[in-house]
């Protein structure tokens, strides 16, 4: 089997994969359907930026109690119970759109609730992972998952524009809701005794805040955090930004909106590939490919034409999804199995729980400033927090800056049992909204 896809020869993976190429194309296509909704209703940037951060909402709130769930109780129970919840959710949604009562206000709080059971999911799912291939294919299975969420969002937004135009928004959504599905089948399907299940962690007084210390002990992945925060925050606001630039800058439909997704996910998928052929994963990839994709977010901006905008965007996606990947592969080295949960739950919350204060705030700059701004300085802020962290977190480490600004974190205080270099993982997500 060729070593980018080593990872399938795991059966438990393999039926994995499959549910969630089918869920992640449905999440790509509601994810078209609820902005244009939004747009629909309000004619807002501003409403979009909203929805979006209230989507996002949640994990910011909820991450850290949704990391203690995933250390303490079955991932597979907790992950099939997530699904049903976002299922019904959307299924809620595109019901009130195909009977054409729908308001902005249930888009919103709808939204919200969305977020609830992603907070609760992503955390569980991404320390499900090396449970179902263990370290050695770690980060051949996340890099495999980034190729199959970015192979659907190749294929989930040009759909979508085409649904929309044939049969409206709410049948899209409603789509999304049946496929999850195909992941809730293929939890049935595994083999428990074939999984690589940690002992739980009990429950004790502190646990959370005993997962807040251990990473605030550790500088390398302090640098990390920040890094991400920022580009999570500002940066990562594709759905929107793209919307903004199709309606405002360009004068498009629906269908063109869909296209750019679509374009966007050919980068990512690379991305995705080569972060799956990777065997060494190191905090200064993460830091180049922050810097990176800060540079080609504002450039983007200031691309003159669709079709020029329209060639920039693999580049995007593919800087973005390899500082992702890194980002999630130098975190799930460092850390002790049985902080995994928390420790990817804060990381989730950094990574998303900024979405509600950048999103309206990146929303609000495209409308009152013009849409390229949105992207211009999203941008800029990527690259100005990724450096203030490198600068900051460099000195706590007591390390003398290295050229290009791309420290190596300090493998040697890991514990023992979880030094391997040599082992890098990666993920980025099925089914974050």
């Amino acid at each position: 089997m060729s070593p980018t896809f080593r990872a399938f020869k795991v059966r438990n993976f393999r039926l994995y994969a499959s549910g969630a190429i089918i869920s992640n194309t449905g999440t790509w296509m509601q994810r078209v359907a609820q902005d244009w909704l939004v747009l629909e209703l309000t004619h807002s940037g501003t409403a979009l930026g909203i929805v979006t951060g209230l989507q996002f909402l949640p994990a910011l709130l909820l991450s850290p109690y949704a990391g203690l769930v995933a250390d303490r109780f079955p991932k597979r129970r907790v992950l099939t119970v997530t699904q049903l919840a976002m299922g019904s959710v959307a299924l809620v949604l595109g019901t009130l759109a195909v009977t054409g009562v729908v308001q902005a206000w249930h888009v919103f709080a709808l939204a919200f609730l969305f977020g609830v059971g992603t907070a609760f999911d992503a955390p569980t799912r991404q320390a499900f992972v090396v449970e179902m291939v263990g370290k050695d294919d770690l980060q051949n299975a996340v890099g495999l998952n980034s190729a199959s969420f970015n192979a659907a969002r190749l294929i989930g937004p040009g759909l979508a524009g085409l649904l929309i135009a044939w049969i409206g928004t709410g049948p899209v959504i409603i789509i999304n809701g049946l496929s999850y599905a195909a992941v809730i089948l293929s939890l049935w399907l595994m083999v428990p005794d074939e999984l690589h299940t940690p002992k739980m962690a009990g429950r004790e007084k502190g646990m959370i805040r005993d997962g807040m210390r251990y990473l605030w002990r550790r500088p390398d992945l302090m640098m990390v955090l920040v890094a991400v925060f920022f580009a999570g925050t500002f940066g990562l606001n594709f759905q929107m930004t793209s919307a903004l630039m199709a309606t405002s800058a360009f004068h498009k439909g629906a269908g063109e909106y869909g296209i750019l997704g679509s374009i966007l996910a050919i980068g990512s998928l690379i991305g995705a590939l080569l972060a799956a052929r990777r065997v060494r994963t190191r905090g200064r990839l993460v830091i180049g490919a922050a810097l990176a994709f800060g540079a080609m977010d504002v450039i983007s901006g200031l691309m003159p034409t669709y079709l020029s905008f329209a060639a920039v965007l693999p580049l995007v996606g593919f800087t973005a999804l390899t500082m992702l990947t890194a980002a999630n592969a130098t975190m799930q080295l460092g850390i002790e199995p049985t902080m995994r949960g928390r420790v990817m739950a804060l990381y989730m919350t950094v990574l998303m729980g900024g979405t509600p204060i950048g999103s309206p705030f990146i929303g609000w700059i495209g409308q009152e400033f013009g849409a390229r701004w949105s992207l211009v300085v999203g941008g800029g802020l990527t690259i100005l927090g990724t450096v203030g962290s490198v600068l900051y977190f460099s000195r706590r480490q007591g390390l003398a800056i290295r050229p290009r600004l791309l420290p190596r974190p300090r493998l040697e205080i890991l514990p023992q049992t979880e030094l391997l270099a040599d082992k890098a993982t990666v993920e980025t997500n099925p089914k974050v909204a």
